[in-house]
């Protein structure tokens, strides 16, 4: 079944389209007025559906044919970390906004920095447009409930992920109208995530239960996820208990018993999924196309070598987010996920492997139809485990760690204090999330991110064709220089010179 989410979401991309001054999306003045618009039924489910279809260019998407890989949030939560890198190519110098974001050389005028604190934006700007006018809405109130809570929980996570990206940024709850609007300082960490939570947590009275959600929509469970990562990224380990512990009892949600199967095309907001961004390969649905299949693998002369894709001329747009050597090595012995997430091809005589779970096969050249998960169960358990681990509650982590890796094959884990498993936790999302932007943030929030990357920038610079630089070509020599100042992305330039009152972070 279609969720209504894809269905429309092409028409909305159209209907909300306009030339934003600021990423704080000003509607444009040829546009309907809010006065005339929000007034049916009808009208605020199109709006709903509008706020889910930056989600798309967040995680990445090709409206047409692509000459570039998409500049979506694997380059920032995947590739930026130890899991993934790229292919040096000495003949094919033209993108240079990957290379940056993986080698910690990116700046204000980086795109994929930039496609991330827009899209966010039109996220928030069109919550806000709903948030607006939805509680004056003479319309059926079931669906009122369902739709507010829709835009509350989009607000926060676009804040959520903001605010862990840049740090301080500007908090707008209201719909911009006029430019000087926009131009506002940036809001103290703790203010945003205050609001955040106050989004997320209404959001969990207002949206349904998944059994009567629509498909591909959020759930009361998703906000409560959502909760639940901002309360383990605050360390707040009683709350996070508590929301993530009505996920589990509510059973709404189960671990598929194949991990390969969360991934298929034909398996779509399955058993295990809390939350996906949907996407399909119908060239007609403009904005919910993506490459993923395409982008994640080397540049092949024909992808026809891969099994499930149609022949092409070459797939100049490859050599991104492919697995390091350090992720392949995080994997135990008799661990199913390694096989199920990574393979390997040959090009030109070289072995490199590939991030498998993305690649699903295709019909159109370039296009894929992968959904990108968000939030899934086996993430539930594991940030439940964490939480009781660090509220002294070992006993209680270890069951919840055991069933994650029961799945992949694996026996339950050997260690029973705290230190440890909190080492095994980490261990155990790096391994079962290898690809799905979690790994960045994790370093992050444990304090481990300038430890690790430099470590493993050590690895790069002493046998830099062992992380697929070509023979003789080294890294620049700045490149991989991992400080305290690079942990945050830098505030686009573009919205620097448009609001006088954004200050760049520090380093950039």
């Amino acid at each position: 079944m279609k969720s209504k989410y894809i269905i429309a979401a092409g028409l909305m991309s159209m209907t909300f389209a306009s030339c934003k001054k600021n990423f704080l999306d000003i509607p444009p003045t040829a546009s309907i007025s809010t006065v005339t618009f929000y007034k049916t039924a009808s009208d605020f489910q199109q709006a709903v559906v509008g706020t889910y279809a930056p989600l798309n260019a967040l995680y990445g998407n090709s409206t047409t044919l692509p000459t570039q890989p998409d500049a979506g949030d694997w380059t920032l939560g995947e590739l930026r970390s130890d899991n993934t890198g790229f292919i040096f190519s000495v003949a094919n110098r033209g993108f240079p906004t990957f290379e940056q974001a993986d080698q910690f050389l990116d700046d204000g005028n980086n795109v994929a920095v930039t496609n991330k604190y827009s899209s966010d934006y039109t996220i928030i700007g069109r919550a806000n447009q709903v948030l607006a006018n939805i509680d004056a809405a003479n319309i059926d109130a079931t669906l009122k409930s369902t739709y507010k809570g829709e835009a509350l929980f989009l607000r926060a996570f676009a804040y959520f992920d903001l605010v862990q990206y840049f740090g301080d940024v500007p908090l707008n709850l209201t719909p911009v109208t006029n430019i000087a609007q926009t131009q506002v300082p940036r809001n103290a960490i703790a203010q945003v995530y205050s609001q955040i939570i106050a989004d997320a947590k209404l959001a969990t009275t207002l949206l349904p239960k998944k059994a009567s959600a629509e498909v591909g929509h959020v759930t009361a469970n998703t906000a409560n996820m959502l909760l639940g990562n901002v309360y383990i990224v605050l360390k707040q380990w009683p709350n996070a208990e508590t929301v993530l512990q009505a996920i589990v009892s509510s059973g709404e949600y189960s671990l598929l018993g194949d991990y390969s199967a969360i991934f298929s095309n034909s398996n779509k907001n399955n058993a295990e999924s809390l939350f996906e961004v949907q996407y399909t390969a119908d060239p007609t649905q403009t904005g919910l196309l993506n490459g993923f299949g395409y982008e994640f693998l080397p540049a092949l002369p024909n992808p026809n070598v891969i099994p499930g894709y149609p022949s092409s001329s070459s797939n100049t747009f490859g050599n991104w987010n492919l697995p390091t050597p350090d992720l392949i090595n995080a994997y135990e012995p008799g661990d199913k996920r390694q096989a199920a997430n990574i393979a390997y091809v040959t090009v030109g005589g070289i072995t490199y492997p590939y991030l498998k779970k993305y690649i699903q096969g295709a019909s159109i050249y370039p296009f894929t139809s992968d959904d990108w998960q968000v939030y899934r169960y086996a993430e539930v358990l594991l940030f439940l485990a964490e939480a009781y681990n660090e509220d002294n509650k070992t006993s209680q982590a270890i069951p919840l760690i055991n069933q994650v890796r029961a799945r992949a094959g694996l026996a339950g884990v050997a260690v029973t204090d705290q230190a440890g498993l909190r080492t095994t936790i980490q261990h155990e999302r790096q391994v079962e999330f290898a690809g799905e932007n979690k790994r960045w943030k994790d370093l992050l929030r444990t304090g481990s991110a300038i430890t690790v990357m430099n470590a493993q920038a050590a690895k790069i610079r002493a046998n830099p064709t062992a992380y697929y630089y070509p023979a003789g070509v080294p890294p620049v020599p700045a490149a991989y220089n991992v400080t305290s100042t690079r942990l945050l992305l830098p505030i686009p330039n573009t919205e620097i010179q448009l609001d006088p009152l954004i200050k760049q972070n520090p380093g950039y």
